[in-house]
């Protein structure tokens, strides 16, 4: 175990990835991959942007049926081609990858669309909507031998990162359960809270804890339409043996975004709101006393109380190393930081959830597929 300031005296653990090349005199010697976006709303903007300012990648193209967004779009990217024709875009030769950023209902059949027309495809998460949808995915991108990658962001923050090597590092111990509370007033999505916020909590622990969700269970309530859950809380299993309970909803009269992680030897808050300081680790815990008397009055544990330290975080904005690394990944062939595989795990406890959610909180199993996208049953962690 690595003491808590040699840690952040390194500063090594801290990023994101070192494999990430992000030198624009490296860029320069090789032509930048193409890129078509293909949706313009909410998330759509944040993508292109970031597209645009990569010096991997160069916009040549948005896909968009939507004439208003397409004008907007075109004043922001002038002399950027846009379509409305999906297939005629995913024709053109010239495309070397899509980026999808269309609701989660579509992303199945334009992902599959894409991957079979030779692209290499980023898309917003989640991955797909079922969790076979998204084994289908990782099969045919393996048939296709391109990439295929979920748009996890959270996978890229510095914040995000920091905890995740506190954990790897095992400067936490063994960690005994997490709690995440993502709550705001709004926004509306007809496909209900679970697919709109869970993963990116699905994600991080995913990504924090290396291993697999073995079983779901959700209560929710539904407010204002029966069909729609504004509030859900999500109770998880790891392989790994660490709990975790997540909080969402819509209905919270401010916006929160924090995360407790409790481990043998430190306890960590990660709160995404928290501005300069979104880590805090403390020296805090409960130690067993092997001298004391083994009475029910006296349980042989003794309080520990330690500093609390506010690690630097270096700033980088998730998104543009996200795209970095879907860059990387194209010219050399390695595995994302946010896999399909991640991706795939992310779905199927999304889908464990909601299907908890309507069986009225019983205990669902993830479905589980192999690293090829084929289904290994349900009793497999």
């Amino acid at each position: 175990m690595q003491p808590v300031e040699q840690v952040i005296a390194t500063g090594t653990p801290w990023t994101s990835g070192s494999a990430l090349p992000r030198s624009p005199l490296s860029a320069r010697r090789r032509r930048a991959l193409r890129v078509c976006v293909v949706g313009y709303g909410y998330w759509g903007p944040n993508l292109t942007r970031n597209v645009a300012e990569a010096p991997e990648l160069e916009l040549v193209a948005l896909c968009e049926r939507d004439h208003a967004r397409a004008g907007l779009f075109l004043q922001r990217h002038p002399g950027v081609r846009v379509h409305d024709d999906l297939e005629r875009m995913l024709a053109d030769p010239t495309v070397d990858a899509i980026v999808v950023a269309t609701p989660p209902s579509t992303h199945y059949a334009i992902a599959a669309a894409a991957i079979r027309a030779g692209k290499h495809v980023l898309v917003e998460k989640p991955l797909a909507t079922t969790a076979a949808e998204a084994a289908e995915l990782i099969r045919l991108a393996a048939d296709e031998d391109v990439v295929l990658m979920p748009g996890h962001t959270f996978v890229y923050s510095p914040a995000v990162n920091a905890v995740r090597s506190m954990i790897t590092n095992d400067v936490l111990g063994e960690v005994y359960f997490v709690t995440s509370t993502r709550m705001n007033l709004g926004k509306y999505q007809p496909d209900g809270v679970i697919r709109d916020l869970a993963p990116h909590d699905l994600s991080m622990l995913v990504h924090w804890l290396g291993t697999s969700v073995t079983q779901v269970h959700a209560h929710g309530r539904s407010v204002f339409h029966a069909a729609v859950p504004e509030t859900a809380f999500i109770g998880l299993g790891f392989a790994c043996g660490a709990t975790a309970n997540v909080q969402l909803s819509w209905l919270a009269p401010r916006k929160m975004r924090q995360t407790v992680v409790v481990g043998s030897r430190r306890m960590v808050i990660y709160d995404d709101t928290a501005g300069d300081e979104p880590v805090r680790v403390f020296d805090r815990g409960l130690d067993v006393d092997e001298s004391a008397p083994p009475t029910f009055g006296q349980f042989q544990l003794t309080y520990r109380t330690g500093d609390v330290i506010s690690p630097r975080i270096e700033a980088a904005e998730p998104l543009a190393l996200e795209l970095a690394d879907f860059a990387h990944c194209i010219r050399t062939g390695a595995t994302p930081a946010s896999s399909a595989q991640l991706g795939l795990e992310v779905v199927a406890a999304m889908e464990a959830a909601e299907a908890s959610l309507a069986a009225g909180g019983a205990p669902i199993v993830p479905a589980r597929f192999d690293a090829d996208g084929h289904a290994r049953g349900r009793d497999a962690a």
